[in-house]
């Protein structure tokens, strides 16, 4: 990994020389990749972190792992667990639906999530959005938090955003279309591109 980063530091210095400004103040790249969580456990993470501030999320997917002696639940687990353990935990009721529906499909054979690591981005992304309650940028989140795909931009997020605004100085957030077409330029590295710039949000505090 420290190779890679190395190597995408370089290739966004040279591509964009803005961005290479951003990557200076910012210092070296600490971008890891991929977690210890299972592929099922990382997914369920994600489905309790949506719209959340990370401080809840974190106390909230503490509680659910603590059900299961601090780890993450098999998908067998999940569905043996009644709603009400999951709703006292701090799960709301739409995200109980959405984690169990994962765990169904998953243990159905529907959701093959033990193939993740074998898929394309393209197929990770197609594999992922048949559950109900992951979207694209859940899928980005997975891809660029979990699995440690390097060529992953974000467009959807709304940090990502903010971040390509003040660095270009635009009036106004950019559109995805927008982000997707600024985002080309920092192929085959958009995920370390990324990390640069929700870091750079830090610099502004």
């Amino acid at each position: 990994m420290q190779v890679i980063r190395r190597r995408a530091v370089r290739h966004l210095k040279r591509a964009d020389p803005v961005l290479g400004a951003v990557i200076e103040r910012v210092g070296p790249c600490r971008w890891t990749g991929a977690t210890e969580h299972t592929h099922f456990g990382f997914v369920l993470r994600c489905i309790v972190y949506q719209q959340l501030s990370g401080k809840a999320a974190a106390t909230i997917f503490g509680r659910v792992t603590d059900l299961y002696g601090g780890r993450a639940p098999t998908p067998a687990e999940l569905l043996r667990t009644r709603v009400a353990r999951l709703r006292a935990a701090g799960l709301s009721e739409r995200k109980a639906e959405y984690a169990r529906e994962l765990a169904a499909r998953v243990r159905a054979g529907e959701i093959p999530l033990e193939q993740l690591d074998a898929m394309d981005d393209s197929v990770v992304m197609d594999t992922l959005v048949r559950v109900r309650g992951i979207g694209r940028w859940t899928a980005q989140m997975v891809m660029i938090f979990h699995l440690g795909r390097v060529d992953v931009f974000p467009e959807l997020d709304l940090g990502v955003q903010k971040a390509v605004q003040r660095m270009l100085g635009m009036r106004r957030l950019p559109t995805p279309a927008q982000m997707v077409e600024i985002g080309e330029r920092w192929a085959p590295y958009r995920t370390v591109a990324s990390w640069y710039l929700w870091r750079s949000l830090d610099l502004d505090e």
